[in-house]
């Protein structure tokens, strides 16, 4: 019998973009390596659980589910979630942060001190900087302040920050502007909680880091992983959750490796170029002629 293994997510740690399977298996993934694998004909996608425990029932999961959680274990995970404001007596202190994925489009969000950037890079992040530091609830008052005040989003659909990536400034300089930018006009609001400090405007970019300096257009994003279905492919990018992998003569496709999550997956030897699996193509923008 084939060897199978079950993806628990990618992580980003000093080596770079790590993915980790049930058992405590780690692949790191750097620029140019192979990522292949298939999905078993038999196979099924099961809940991954919440908060490091098994779903008791294994529940079956939709393939185009990111959170690969049946509807009780994302409820208890979100029972004990920052994210999802359930957890406003956590002592840890937080940061504030501005994160820039492509032009128009920067966010605010917190995130523990103790995780540094990770939530940066975890977010696909191009170029960040801190706010301000201060505990929870001041940390939440000034992610509310700045979205009120300055409509600025705290959300950002990875199908955006997606479809940009190939497109961005070559100049670091031109890819901090918007951020240095948002953040005096930020940093000039009245109504700050005192308890939070702020932080001077210090942008980290990360455009190396992820490869996407040169990166080619992606044709498009596979949708969901599928029995039966392989893909094999060279990695060129990766930001966030998603690996950009050339796929041979059929190019550039983007997977988000949150749909791996639940799936028993074996290895395969397939060359370079390999693709069964579902694919959206991103729009491409029209060409307009000179006179329109």
């Amino acid at each position: 019998m084939a060897r199978m293994w079950k993806c628990s997510g990618l992580r980003w740690d000093v080596a770079g973009p790590v993915l980790v399977w049930d058992g405590g298996r780690r692949s790191v993934l750097p620029r140019g390596k192979r990522v292949a694998f298939a999905v078993p004909e038999a196979g099924g996608r099961t809940c991954t659980g919440a908060r490091g425990h098994a779903c008791p029932v294994r529940a079956a999961v939709s393939g185009r589910s990111t959170g690969a959680r049946c509807e009780e274990c994302a409820r208890l995970d979100r029972a004990h979630s920052v994210a999802a404001d359930t957890l406003a007596d956590d002592p840890r202190p937080y940061r504030v942060y501005l994160a820039w994925f492509g032009p128009g489009m920067v966010k605010v969000g917190i995130t523990a001190v103790e995780r540094g950037p990770a939530r940066l890079l975890e977010q696909g992040a191009v170029c960040f900087s801190w706010l301000g530091s201060g505990p929870l609830m001041a940390a939440r008052r000034t992610e509310e302040l700045l979205r009120a005040a300055l409509r600025v989003p705290d959300r950002i659909p990875y199908a955006e920050k997606r479809a940009v990536r190939s497109a961005l400034p070559a100049a670091e300089e031109d890819r901090a502007a918007e951020v240095r930018e948002l953040h005096a006009r930020a940093t000039a609001l009245a109504g700050w909680p005192e308890s939070l400090r702020p932080a001077p405007c210090e942008v980290v970019d990360h455009v190396r880091a992820f490869g996407l300096d040169g990166v080619p257009p992606a044709l498009g994003e596979v949708v969901e992983l599928v029995p039966g279905g392989a893909l094999s492919g060279e990695l060129v990018a990766a930001a966030g959750p998603d690996l950009h992998l050339a796929v041979g003569a059929r190019g550039v496709v983007v997977l988000d490796t949150r749909l791996m999550a639940g799936w028993e997956l074996t290895p395969t030897a397939e060359a370079v170029g390999g693709l069964t699996l579902p694919v959206r193509e991103f729009r491409r923008k029209r060409e307009q002629d000179g006179l329109f």
